[in-house]
């Protein structure tokens, strides 16, 4: 499948900002069932970029502007062609150990109500099946607000919730896989949808199973990650993988608004 990208990252600020810094995980990687046909970042402003990579081993461009600064935007856009693979990540390079990923994070906290039901839901048997079961139980739970997440919401708080967005519901599974002893990580990308245009990226997780690699699940959907979607960055939680993230030098507020479109070419 081709799948074009157009993200668009709009930053407004009440009072003229000094300066700008950026960290911007904004840029996918091949694997052995993605490959990127085309990719670029452009701001509308005169800015500095550097390549590089963050402590999860995510591509990452920091972006340097000096001010007076009254606003920024940050356009993504591209092609990546991309195949069916059952959910298994094939072909990317690993920088961690999978047990890192058993940690809890502020974010990610070790909630006995989520690990209670968890184990309820996931029952007995092999990971997989167990991780499906979870899966599936979350997505028969929640309703799924694909609007712009709550900031500093945790996956507890989320939890008591009937509507949470695909972050939270990210959290909850990552929450949940771990108290199963299984590891799990959080994945940020794109994902094609029916309904068009999107006011954030999109958020799923991974879990290791010994003998087979990473998994992708989707409570979402209930299902693997297939060939509609394009994996990004991923780290513990939502903070670790956040597509735009940095600091400011100024007063004043900020108003934020993103635009995210993808599209099948073929």
């Amino acid at each position: 499948m081709r799948l074009s990208i157009d993200h668009r990252t709009v930053y407004r600020f009440s009072e003229p900002q000094a300066r700008l810094v950026q960290m911007l995980r904004l840029t996918p990687e091949n694997t052995h069932d993605q490959t990127v046909a085309g990719w670029r970042i452009d701001v509308d402003r005169d800015a500095r970029l550097r390549e590089g990579r963050d402590g999860f081993g995510n591509a990452v461009t920091m972006l340097y502007v000096e001010g007076p600064l009254d606003g920024i935007a940050i356009t993504v856009s591209g092609e990546v062609l991309t195949s069916t693979s059952s959910g298994v990540l094939r072909g990317a390079a690993e920088m961690l150990p999978p047990p890192l990923y058993l940690r809890a994070t502020d974010m990610t906290p070790r909630d006995p109500a989520i690990i209670a039901f968890a184990e309820e839901a996931a029952g007995e048997g092999d990971p997989l099946a167990r991780l499906h079961r979870w899966n599936a139980a979350l997505h028969a739970r929640f309703a799924v607000d694909l609007g712009r997440p709550e900031p500093g919401l945790d996956a507890a708080g989320a939890f008591k919730r009937a509507v949470v967005t695909p972050r939270d519901l990210t959290h909850i599974f990552c929450v949940g896989a771990r108290g199963l002893g299984i590891p799990a990580r959080y994945v940020s990308g794109y994902a094609l949808r029916a309904d068009g245009h999107r006011a954030t990226p999109h958020a799923w997780a991974e879990a290791h199973i010994d003998d087979l690699g990473w998994v992708g699940f989707d409570p979402c959907s209930g299902q693997c990650p297939e060939e509609d979607y394009v994996r990004v960055a991923t780290a513990l939680d939502a903070a670790g993988a956040a597509p735009v993230a940095g600091s400011r030098l100024g007063d004043g507020e900020e108003d934020l608004a993103v635009d995210v479109s993808v599209m099948r070419e073929d």
